[in-house]
C-alpha cells in the first residue's frame, strides 16, 4: 500500500484524510500544532474553559462539526501532532517532534500547510504591543487572552472586523478599525463578492456591529506610525481627507490579508507563477491541486479561499491521489467540489481587490522604517544597496547584499514587502523582481536538531 502523508490538520487536511480513509488508504497526518483544526478553527489549550461558541459566533456550528468529524476519524489515522516539517530530501520529510529529529518517508505527499498573515511594515511596528492580526486571534482562541486593553486594528482585510468583533465579545475595547483601501474600491469589487453572498452578508454584519458599537471605522487611511517609547502608546494615521489622527491604544493588530505557506511546496520542486490580483508568486497546480503525480497542494497553502474552499480542495486533492493510484472515481462526487472551489476562490479574488495590498504605500515608506525585523534591515539600506554600482534589482540578490530575509522567519514576514520596495526602487513590476526562494529550515529549529537528523 502506498505511503500517503498529509502535512497540515486544518480543514483541507482533515477533508483529504476523510476521503482517503473511506477508500481504505493508510494516511499519516502530520501537524505542527498539538490539536487539529488549523488556525481558523483552533481549539483552546487543554484545561482552559473558553467560551468558543461565543467567540466563533455564526461559525460555531462549523467549528463544532469539524472537530467532531476529526475525532471520529482520528482512530483510523496515524496522527502525529506537534510535528514540524522543516525540510525535504527526495521522498523523505525532515521532522522535529518532542525536540527529537527524524524523517518520514512518503510515496504520495499532500501539503495542506495553510496560510499566514501578510504584513506591511510601518514606522514603529517593531514596538512591543504590535501583533499580527492572526496572532491576536491565536492568543484569544488558544489562551483566552487579549493583546491589550485598548486595541487598534490596522490593515486591509475582512478579518479586521471579524477579529474586532471577537475582541469586543471577550471584553476588549476596540479604539479604531482602520483600513488602507478606499471605500470606492470595495464598492467596485462588489460584483465578484456576490459569488459568496452568505459570506458577504456576514462581513457586512460585522461592519454594522462595529458601527453600532461606536467604533471608528475608517477607509482609505495612510498609516503614519505606531507611536511609543518602550511600547505601543498610540496609532497615528492620515485619514482619507489627509487629516492626521492619533488613537491612544496599548496594542495594535496588524494584517493585510493572508499569504499561502508555500515553502515546502518550493522545496518539493513546484513551479511558481506571479498572480497580479494577489501580488504574490503562487505554486502552479491543476484544478485538483496536483503539481505532479505524487505531489498535491490543498487549502490556503495553494490558493487563499477560506475554510469552506479549503475543505473542498482537500477532498479534490484526495480524489487526485486516488486516481493516480489507479482507483476509479465517481465524477458525480467530484464536480460539486470543483465548482465550489472555483466559486469561493473567485470570491477571494474579489476580496483581494476590495481589501488591496498597499503596494504604493510600501514603496513610499520612509528610509528609517525597519523592513526585516529579524536582521534589523531598514528600507533605506535596501534602497542604498540598489543604488550602488551594479546594484541588484532582483530580490534574492538584494537579500544577499543586505541580509533582508535571512533571519529566523526566512523572509516569510518581510518577503512580500521586500518585493514591493525593490520594485518601487527599480521602477519595474513586482513580477520582474522575482521571489525569495524557499530554503530549509522553513521555520526556526535548533542547530543540534538538524545535526541529529538521520
Amino acid at each position: 500500500m502506498a505511503e500517503i502523508v498529509i502535512v497540515g490538520a486544518g480543514p483541507a487536511g482533515i477533508a483529504a484524510a476523510e476521503v482517503l480513509v473511506a477508500r481504505g488508504q493508510r494516511v499519516i497526518l502530520l501537524d505542527e500544532t498539538m490539536q487539529a483544526g488549523g488556525q481558523g478553527y483552533r481549539r483552546p489549550s487543554p484545561g482552559l474553559a473558553i467560551d468558543m461558541p461565543r467567540l466563533m459566533g455564526s461559525e460555531a456550528g462549523k467549528y463544532a462539526r469539524l472537530h467532531a468529524r476529526f475525532e471520529r476519524l482520528r482512530p483510523q489515522l496515524d496522527y502525529r501532532p506537534g510535528t514540524l516539517v522543516w525540510a525535504m530530501d527526495g521522498d523523505r520529510l525532515h521532522v522535529l517532534a518532542d525536540g527529537r529529529a527524524g524523517t518520514v518517508r512518503f510515496d504520495m505527499l499532500m501539503l495542506a500547510t495553510g496560510a499566514m498573515d501578510r504584513i506591511a511594515p510601518l514606522p514603529g511596528w517593531t514596538l512591543p504591543g504590535v501583533f499580527t492580526l492572526g496572532g491576536a486571534q491565536v492568543v484569544l482562541k488558544d489562551q483566552g487572552c487579549l493583546i491589550g486593553r485598548r486595541v487598534a486594528f490596522l490593515g486591509s482585510s475582512p478579518l479586521l472586523t471579524l477579529a474586532a468583533k471577537q475582541y469586543r465579545a471577550m471584553g476588549g475595547e476596540v479604539v479604531v478599525i482602520a483600513d488602507t483601501t478606499p471605500l470606492a474600491a470595495k464598492i467596485a469589487a462588489s460584483p465578484a463578492l456576490l459569488r459568496a453572498p452568505r459570506t458577504l452578508l456576514r462581513g457586512l454584519a460585522y461592519t454594522a456591529q462595529a458601527m453600532l458599537a461606536g467604533t471608528p471605522l475608517l477607509n482609505g487611511v495612510t498609516p503614519v506610525a505606531v507611536a511609543g517609547d518602550e511600547r505601543v502608546e498610540a496609532l497615528v494615521l492620515r485619514d482619507a481627507s489627509g487629516r492626521e489622527r492619533r488613537f491612544a491604544c496599548d496594542a495594535v493588530a496588524l494584517g493585510y490579508g493572508l499569504k499561502p505557506e508555500t515553502q515546502l511546496a518550493d522545496l518539493a520542486g513546484a513551479e511558481f507563477a506571479y498572480d497580479s490580483d494577489f501580488r504574490l508568486f503562487l505554486p502552479k497546480a491543476d484544478a485538483f491541486g496536483r503539481v505532479r503525480r505524487g505531489l498535491y497542494l490543498a487549502g490556503d497553502g495553494a490558493r487563499i479561499g477560506g475554510a469552506d474552499a479549503a475543505e473542498a480542495s482537500g477532498a479534490l486533492a484526495a480524489h487526485a491521489v486516488l486516481a493516480d493510484l489507479g482507483l476509479q472515481q465517481e465524477i458525480a462526487a467530484i464536480r460539486p467540489l470543483a465548482r465550489r472551489v472555483q466559486r469561493l476562490r473567485g470570491f477571494q479574488r474579489g476580496l483581494a481587490r476590495a481589501f488591496a495590498w498597499p503596494s504604493r504605500q510600501i514603496g513610499e515608506l520612509p528610509d528609517e522604517t525597519v523592513l526585516c525585523r529579524c536582521e534589523r534591515v531598514t528600507v533605506g539600506e535596501v534602497r542604498g544597496a540598489m543604488t550602488k554600482g551594479l546594484g541588484p534589482v532582483e530580490v534574492n540578490r538584494v537579500k544577499a547584499m543586505t541580509r533582508c530575509g535571512m533571519g529566523r522567519c526566512q523572509g516569510r514576514v518581510c518577503g512580500p514587502a521586500l518585493q514591493e520596495v525593490v520594485a518601487a526602487a527599480a521602477g519595474h513590476d513586482v513580477a520582474k523582481g522575482g521571489r525569495l526562494r524557499g530554503q530549509a529550515p522553513v521555520k526556526p529549529i535548533a542547530l543540534a536538531a538538524a545535526e541529529e537528523t538521520p
